[in-house]
């Protein structure tokens, strides 16, 4: 795969950060820019030999640590007191909580460190939050955060708009994002690049705002700026998943004739999953040919596409044969592949494929992770198999599984549509011990079940607690 198809989702981050400026934000001097790392590291003076044996116990213990330390940073996140800790242990409890996308801890420790003595203003560290808010879809708290930038005196880096205008775009608000390109433009050295415009298209196709595609191109060539590899890739993938088939091929064309650059492997998973989940078996078959004789080889994700397709289309045998074949060519099928055939399978309601699946990913040595619960879990309750349901509850709970939203979401369906309702609630109950956030989906479907039941006053309770959490949701964490 050409590596630059991995940088569909990326931001390019500028290896400093942006400097400070005057409040009254005249730009008439640009201090030299400084590096800066939000993740806190030791520092060693002693090389590092690859013939080294690391102490297992060591580690163990060094990860334990820390651990506890961000754990008793998380907790103080919550306190106005506490202004003299110690650097290391809050930036990275500020890194962890960004990486796992726990947006509302993550504000949290991050007004925690700007009370911090040492405090330093940096604007990558803006840029890490942002695009972490833009995954969460938290739009109002980015635009708060940004505003916070501005008034520390900083002057916000093509990377700041860029993360800014994916929060916004990633939620649906382009308008937004269009206004921050706008907004960009007016900065000195502050010119939205190729990624910029990539991450915009990118919005724009998932939210299918197909309109706004030939204007920002337009844009990107009075500016000078050449489509890449991933804006290109974008594009087709977006014309794909809306079904646009004519002009997913149109791009193609134009791609293959700009001359600078050809069809990659992703392209090709982009045009096999388009066919395939659209149906069109033949015309999928087809366009795996077509790229075959491009010279661009298949991945493991083309198959595990190909096998969700004829899966989808109750062509067992087919899904069998690329199953036969990754064996032949040594390609590994990995948790993707077996959670995609649990999946055909319990959706076809043929429970005792699904469990031979199930089992043989287990022999194979391959831990399930909650997509495959979550899988197995919909099957049986549809089945209304309630006692694997209860099965499958103990194993999550015996494994090192942590269970997500989704799962909770899965079982408590599970357990409403059999009427057991005590269980259901008791679900909801744990979903508050292992801070797993309910959505909008858990709401709805205890509320459904209670219905179901007759229980009025519950589904009532249950709304208004889906109201308050709403509430909750919208707060500003974080202030100026």
């Amino acid at each position: 795969m050409d590596p630059h198809a991995l940088t569909l989702t990326n931001l390019r981050f500028s290896t400093t950060c942006s400097t400070k400026f005057p409040r009254d934000h005249k730009h008439t001097h640009t201090p030299n820019p400084r590096k800066f790392n939000v993740q806190a590291s030791k520092g060693s003076s002693k090389p590092v030999s690859d013939g080294l044996q690391k102490d297992p116990k060591k580690d163990l213990s060094r990860m334990l640590r820390t651990d506890a330390a961000i754990k008793g940073i998380t907790r103080k996140a919550n306190s106005r007191k506490y202004t003299q800790l110690w650097p290391k242990p809050v930036l990275e409890a500020l890194d962890e909580a960004i990486r796992e996308n726990h947006w509302e801890t993550a504000l949290k420790i991050f007004g925690l460190l700007r009370k911090q003595h040492w405090y330093d203003a940096r604007c990558q560290t803006y840029t890490k939050l942002l695009m972490m808010l833009g995954k969460c879809r938290q739009p109002e708290q980015a635009s708060l955060l940004f505003e916070i930038m501005l008034s520390e005196g900083l002057r916000p880096t093509v990377d700041v708009y860029t993360a800014l205008l994916s929060a916004y775009g990633k939620s649906g608000f382009l308008d937004k994002a269009l206004s921050t390109l706008d907004d960009m433009k007016l900065v000195s050295e502050c010119t939205p690049d190729i990624y910029t415009y990539s991450i915009l298209i990118n919005c724009c196709t998932k939210f299918y705002r197909f309109d706004l595609i030939g204007r920002i191109l337009a844009e990107m060539s009075y500016l000078g700026i050449e489509c890449s590899i991933v804006t290109y890739n974008t594009i087709i993938d977006g014309y794909g998943k809306a079904e646009m088939f004519e002009l997913m091929e149109n791009t193609l064309m134009d791609m293959i004739e700009s001359g600078s650059y050809l069809p990659d492997v992703f392209t090709l998973n982009t045009f096999v999953g388009a066919y395939g989940n659209s149906g069109q078996i033949k015309k999928m078959e087809k366009w795996y040919d077509e790229f075959q004789l491009m010279g661009i080889r298949p991945d493991i994700k083309t198959f595990n596409i190909l096998i969700k397709s004829y899966g989808k289309a109750g062509m067992y045998e087919k899904m069998r044969s690329v199953m036969d074949y990754m064996e032949k060519r040594f390609f590994s099928p990995t948790i993707v592949t077996f959670n995609t055939v649990i999946e055909v399978f319990g959706k076809a309601g043929n429970i005792e494929k699904m469990d031979e699946y199930f089992r043989k990913m287990k022999h194979q040595g391959m831990k399930p992770n909650p997509i495959t619960y979550c899988s197995l879990v919909r099957a049986y309750g549809k089945a209304g198999l309630i006692t694997k349901v209860d099965s499958i509850l103990r194993q999550v709970k015996n494994s090192d599984v942590i269970p997500d939203t989704p799962f909770f979401n899965c079982i408590i369906s599970a357990y409403g549509q059999a009427g057991d309702v005590t269980k259901m609630s008791e679900l909801f109950l744990e979903m508050k011990e292992r801070e797993c956030k309910p959505d909008n989906i858990t709401f709805a479907t205890m509320i459904q079940a209670y219905n179901g039941q007759g229980m009025t006053e519950a589904a009532e309770n249950i709304a208004n607690k889906m109201i308050a959490s709403k509430k909750i949701t919208g707060t500003r964490l974080i202030s100026g």
